[in-house]
């Protein structure tokens, strides 16, 4: 499997890739206000890309459990000039991290050449038109709910086949407006509308994701279902929780894992990509 646009190509069959998190928010769980002001969003794209990501996700609104919605010109305002400050100089694509047509376009005007939408095509259907026109991948992710409503009691009755649907009807969405069917990547969204034992059960059968034959992106870093085994650790101490987590999904068939420390993570994809594939490269 083999994802090439624009400069870029991912060749899933030779490694997993690291997606680095560059979150211009003030309010996200990780790291929200670390990155808020425009020099040290920039000098951080910087150093993701220095500690070895192969991808660089910007996103400028605060998706957290609980979290508000804030207005498409906000999201703007914190986005648009980092990407078009590190465009040109770095080597990496640089993924946009929004649910906002608007929004999408205009950063891939400025320099973005990838969509990471954690709706998987809902909130915005236009999205897809915007990475349709522009020729760039698209990342359909799954959700239940609402970021503000997600994680109240979120129940199914059957978790991996209706998060598959989900994700089913999103790249028909995204087929329908014209993507290329080798350009949709999917993400089974932890966190995003599950209990802790619904992350679990995902990472645990994430291979079953690979029947929809597309790249699997997971993001498990840091979040509160790791702090919550490690017995109420705090989002800083969860760098190992974390770590065991990305070498198990690797095993268990993502492509691309999207994290926030990424020196260390970079270490792991290594070492878990030596084991699956039985080969030190």
């Amino acid at each position: 499997m083999k994802l090439a646009w624009k400069n870029f190509s991912l060749d899933f069959s030779k490694k997993t890739y690291t997606m680095g998190i560059l979150n211009v928010t003030p309010d996200s769980f990780a790291d929200g206000g670390l990155y808020f002001d425009e020099s040290a969003a920039i000098k951080r794209a910087h150093q993701i890309v220095e500690e070895g990501a192969d991808i660089i996700d910007i996103g400028g609104e605060s998706t957290r459990p609980g979290s508000e919605p804030i207005t498409i010109e906000e999201e703007l305002r914190r986005t648009i000039p980092v990407i078009e400050a590190i465009a040109n100089k770095i080597k990496v694509p640089i993924s946009i991290d929004t649910y906002k047509s608007e929004v999408a376009k205009r950063a891939l005007d400025a320099g973005a050449s990838l969509v990471n939408d954690i709706s998987g095509l809902r909130f915005d259907p236009k999205v897809a038109e915007v990475a349709s026109e522009y020729k760039v991948p698209i990342v359909i992710m799954h959700i239940k709910g609402t970021p503000k409503d997600m994680q109240e009691n979120p129940v199914y009755e059957a978790l991996i086949p209706e998060v598959m649907d989900y994700l089913r009807v999103g790249i028909t969405i995204a087929t329908r407006a014209g993507i290329s069917k080798d350009k949709i990547i999917i993400d089974p969204g932890i966190g995003f509308g599950k209990t802790s034992d619904h992350n679990l059960e995902i990472i645990n059968n994430l291979r079953e994701f690979t029947l929809l034959e597309k790249p699997i992106l997971i993001g498990t870093s840091r979040k509160a279902f790791i702090g919550k085994i490690l017995g109420d650790a705090t989002v800083t101490e969860r760098l190992e929780g974390t770590a065991a987590a990305v070498a198990i999904s690797i095993m268990n068939g993502a492509n691309i894992i999207r994290v926030h420390d990424i020196k260390e993570m970079v270490s792991v994809v290594k070492v878990a990509d030596a084991v699956k594939r039985k080969k030190i490269y």
